[in-house]
C-alpha cells in the first residue's frame, strides 16, 4: 500500500530531477495513491516544507554527510526525515528513521541504508547546527533562502530594513487559501455560507474574496463545482479591481494563463467582450474550463504570441491588463521550488521580456483607454524601474491617479507579493509629465 512518504518522495524526485512543479505533480501522485484525507496532507506538508527548507534540511545532514557523493534516491529520503525531525513534532523519531532507512533499502541501495539509519539518529539527537550570528547570513540559513533574494528584498524594501526579517520569513511561510467568490452568481455571504456548510472556516475580506481553512481538496467541493468560487490569491484579485473594467468594454487579458483574472473582469464587467490570450494553448484549455464551470461566456480565447505584429487580435481595446511573465518571487511561499530553480540573471532576462510585451501592447491601448501591468514579484527591475522606462519610451501613457499604485507582500496583506501599475494612454498628444 502506498503512504504519504512514498508520495512525497516521488513528487520530490519528479521536481528536483523531471523539472516537474511541485503542484502538478504532488495532484497527479495523490490521484493515483488511493490516500485519504489525513495522507494527502501529510504527503503534502512534507513535500512543500522539504522544499521551503532545503537549503537548512541540507546544512544539517553535512554536518554528519557529504551531500556532494549522496546518491539523489538517499539524498531525497534523508531530506524527507530530516524534515519530519526537525520541524515536525507530531511524528515519532523512531518512524521518520525507520521509513527512511526502508525507503533507502528499497531503493536498492543496502549498503547505505546503515548510512542513512546512523545520520538521521545523529540528528534526532543533535539537532541542527546553530543559526549564524550574522543577520543576513541568519536570514538566509534559517527560511531557506538563497542569498541573493534576500539582497533583493532589501532592495525592494528600499530602506525599510526593519521589514526585511519578516518579509523573507512570510515567503518562506504557507500560503493561505484565498479565494473569489462568483458574484455572478451569489454574494460573497452566500458563497461563504455554503462554505461554512460544507465544514469550511471562512474569513470575509474586500470585495469577494475569502480566506477559507479546512477545506481540503478545493476541487472535491461540491460548492466549488458548481461554480460559485475559484481559487483567487487576494494580491491577484486587487490586480482585477485595479483595472476598473467596464460593462460593455472591449479587454485584452494578455499572457491570461488559466484565466483567473479573465473571469474576474467577467464578473466585475458583466457584457464586456474579454480576449483571453497567451502563447499556451494548454493553458488556455483550462481557462476556458474555467469560465465554463463559472458560467462566463464573454470571454474567448486565443492562442497567440503577443510579440508577433500578426497575432489576431483587435487593433484598439478599452483595457489592456498585462500578467507579464516574471521571476514569480512573490509567489514563492506556493512555488518553493523556484528557489532552487532560478538564478539572478533570471531577472534581468524577463525584465527583458516585459520591456518587449509592453512595447508591443501600447498601440493596442485605445486613446484614452488603460494599460495595466501586473507582476508576481517585488523586485524594482521588474517593477517600477520597468514602468518607469516604459513612460519614458511611450510619454503618451501617464499614471492614473489616484490609487493607481498597487504594491502586495505577504508579511504586510497575507498576500502573495505583486506590483501592478495603472496607466491612461492620452487621448491627444500632450507633452510628456514625469513618472
Amino acid at each position: 500500500m502506498t503512504t504519504a512518504r512514498e508520495v512525497a518522495r516521488r513528487v520530490l524526485a519528479r521536481v528536483g530531477g523531471g523539472g516537474a512543479w511541485a503542484t502538478l505533480a504532488l495532484d497527479g501522485e495523490l490521484a493515483r495513491s488511493g490516500l485519504d484525507d489525513r495522507d494527502r496532507r501529510l504527503a503534502a506538508e512534507l513535500v512543500y516544507g522539504v522544499l521551503r527548507h532545503q537549503l537548512r534540511l541540507d546544512r544539517a545532514l553535512g554536518a554528519h554527510a557529504d551531500l556532494r557523493r549522496t546518491p539523489t534516491a538517499v539524498l531525497i529520503a534523508l531530506r524527507v526525515g530530516a524534515y519530519q525531525l526537525l520541524m515536525l513534532d507530531r511524528v515519532p523519531a523512531h518512524a521518520a528513521v525507520d521509513d527512511a532507512v526502508t525507503a533507502v533499502r528499497a531503493a536498492g541501495n543496502t549498503k547505505l541504508a546503515g548510512f542513512a539509519n546512523a545520520v538521521l539518529r545523529k540528528i534526532g539527537r543533535a539537532g541542527e547546527p546553530p543559526l549564524p550570528e550574522e543577520p543576513r547570513a541568519r536570514l538566509e540559513v534559517e527560511h531557506s533562502t538563497p542569498a541573493w533574494i534576500v539582497e533583493l528584498v532589501v532592495d525592494a524594501l528600499e530602506g525599510a530594513d526593519d521589514e526585511v526579517p519578516a518579509a523573507v520569513a512570510a515567503l518562506a511561510s504557507p500560503a493561505p487559501l484565498w479565494i473569489r467568490a462568483n458574484l455572478a452568481r451569489g454574494t460573497r455571504d452566500e458563497v461563504a455560507a455554503a462554505l461554512t456548510a460544507e465544514g469550511a472556516t471562512v474569513e470575509p475580506f474586500e470585495g469577494a474574496a475569502l480566506k477559507v481553512t479546512g477545506l481540503g481538496d478545493p476541487a472535491a467541493s461540491a460548492s466549488f463545482q458548481r461554480g460559485l468560487w475559484t481559487v483567487q490569491d487576494l494580491g491577484a484579485q486587487r490586480i482585477g479591481l485595479l483595472a476598473r473594467p467596464a460593462a460593455g468594454q472591449r479587454i485584452l487579458d494578455a499572457c491570461a494563463g488559466v484565466g483567473g483574472k479573465s473571469t474576474h473582469l467577467a464578473e466585475l464587467a458583466p457584457g464586456a467582450q474579454i480576449d483571453a490570450v497567451d502563447v499556451s494553448a494548454q493553458k488556455l484549455q483550462l481557462a476556458a474550463r474555467g469560465a465554463a464551470r463559472l458560467g462566463h461566456t464573454s470571454i474567448r480565447t486565443i492562442t497567440a504570441d503577443l510579440l508577433d505584429a500578426k497575432a489576431p487580435l483587435a487593433e484598439h481595446y478599452d483595457v489592456v491588463v498585462l500578467d507579464a511573465p516574471c521571476s514569480g518571487l512573490g509567489v514563492l511561499r506556493r512555488h518553493p521550488e523556484a528557489k532552487w530553480r532560478m538564478v539572478r540573471e533570471d531577472v534581468d532576462r524577463l525584465a527583458a521580456l516585459q520591456a518587449s510585451l509592453l512595447d508591443a501592447l501600447a498601440p493596442r491601448v485605445a486613446p484614452g483607454g488603460l494599460l495595466v501591468y501586473s507582476v508576481c514579484t517585488f523586485t524594482r527591475l521588474e517593477g517600477p524601474i520597468q514602468i518607469a522606462q516604459f513612460v519614458a519610451r511611450h510619454p503618451e501613457f501617464v499614471a492614473d491617479a489616484p490609487d493607481h499604485l498597487l504594491h502586495t507582500w505577504p508579511h504586510l496583506d497575507g498576500a502573495d507579493a505583486f506590483f501592478a501599475v495603472r496607466l491612461r494612454r492620452r487621448a491627444t498628444a500632450a507633452a510628456p509629465a514625469p513618472w
